[in-house]
């Protein structure tokens, strides 16, 4: 049976980080409805069960948001449930993730987390520089970033994976906040990234995803860009830092296997490999995404069904209670789209991917005339490689992956 994966997401945090572009919304601890949000995802899985059919439960994502602000055992509930809905239809050894801040972990929430299912921890450490963390709106210090890393092994988590972002370039110490005026901004030079994924992979973790940051629209650093008052890390020094930062893993074990992630042999990201081989997955909660095809998305052979929940929390668990469509929109994906998605996502693997199996698989055509001549071009420029039916990326060039999936449209 094909693999499938379930996505949670769970919307509240402690406060909305400027750079973030994902649904959350800031609450205090002791405002978030643990168990009625627990009830209403249960309803809606109960609602989705026929996108299991024919499938093997592989993943379960929670991710946000903060999911670490969620009670423990309404979380163990929810995960409760999605291995009953698939009962008989799931790996040995299904890896559970929960996306993790320091702020909100500490050993013995690792341990109840442990205790409920979760076999996996992906904490967002972010960065080890104090000016840049409070740049970036984190909550922790650089201590805590790290501690909260150890505290999870301690506890007995047996896969840990730290997040780090670079390419920020921040106000000088002298100039504060004043960077909104355009003062003078220090830039994260290679050396230093190298040296803090050092530092990170010392704690004994198994995997790193190393992110570029991103500017996005309808973000605090989104608007400010726009308005050119947001300092912007040169190309160039995010490119060598890229390069140092892999460097640096790699002397610690750490193999790079995706464009932002590094792990341990057998520690891969099995979730996220799951997106970027074009598996189909369930997304349960407020504003969570799905993408499901088959007799349970109820679309044609070859096309898939992409649904996103209602954004709002409150109105999302008033109508999965009721037992209601809780759906913000609906689109049809048709076989092009399916296998435009793949190439974009697959040739960000260092293994590449097989086009030919994959436009096979949603029923398109692999080699269209302008899709051929496009790829001889980058070969021949030494930005892509064929072998067989599958196509990747030469190291030198991922750097400029999107650009060339892009070419292959």
């Amino acid at each position: 049976m094909e693999p499938i994966g379930v996505y949670v997401h769970f919307p509240w945090c402690l406060k909305k980080c400027p750079y973030c572009d994902f649904v959350s919304f800031a609450k205090e601890r002791d405002g978030i409805e643990h168990e009625r949000y627990a009830d209403a995802i249960l309803a809606e899985l109960e609602r989705r069960a026929g996108a299991f059919e024919g499938r093997t439960l592989a993943t379960v994502f929670f991710g946000g948001g903060t999911p670490s602000l969620w009670a423990p055992q309404a979380l163990g509930r929810v995960l409760a449930g999605i291995r009953a809905a698939t009962a008989g239809r799931a790996v040995d050894d299904v890896e559970v993730t929960v996306e993790c801040n320091p702020s909100s972990l500490d050993e013995d929430r690792a341990r109840a987390l442990v205790d409920v299912g979760v076999n996996r921890l992906s904490v967002g450490v972010q960065g080890l520089e104090p000016e840049r963390l409070r740049f970036l709106g984190r909550l922790h210090d650089a201590d805590g970033g790290l501690e909260a890393v150890r505290a999870a092994l301690r506890a007995g988590m047996p896969r840990v994976s730290a997040d780090l972002i670079y390419g920020v370039a921040v106000p000088t110490k002298e100039t504060g906040p004043k960077y909104l005026a355009g003062g003078p901004t220090q830039e994260q030079s290679p050396s230093e990234a190298a040296a803090e994924a050092r530092r990170v992979a010392e704690t004994g973790v198994t995997h790193v995803s190393a992110y570029s940051l991103t500017i996005e629209p309808g973000t605090q650093f989104g608007e400010l860009s726009r308005r050119g008052r947001l300092p912007i890390a040169s190309e160039d020094g995010v490119a060598e830092t890229f390069f140092a930062i892999e460097e640096a893993l790699g002397a610690a074990g750490l193999g790079h296997y995706e464009i932002s992630n590094y792990a341990r042999e057998g520690h891969e990201a099995r979730h996220n490999l799951g997106y970027w081989r074009g598996h189909d997955y369930v997304g349960l909660g407020c504003a969570a995404f799905g993408t499901v095809s088959g007799k349970g998305a109820g679309v044609r052979e070859g096309f898939a069904l992409r649904y996103r929940n209602a954004i709002d929390p409150a109105r999302y668990m008033r109508t999965a209670l009721a037992g209601e469509a809780e759906v913000e929109s609906e689109e049809p994906l048709d076989p092009e789209t399916r296998l435009r998605e793949r190439i974009m996502l697959g040739l960000r693997l260092r293994e590449g991917f097989d086009l030919e199996r994959s436009a096979a698989e949603v029923f398109a055509t692999a080699w269209t005339p302008s899709r051929r001549q496009a790829a001889e071009r980058l070969v021949q420029r030494g930005k892509l490689t064929i072998e067989g039916g599958t196509i990747r990326v030469p190291r030198d060039a991922w750097v400029l992956a999107d650009g060339i999936a892009a070419e292959l449209f």
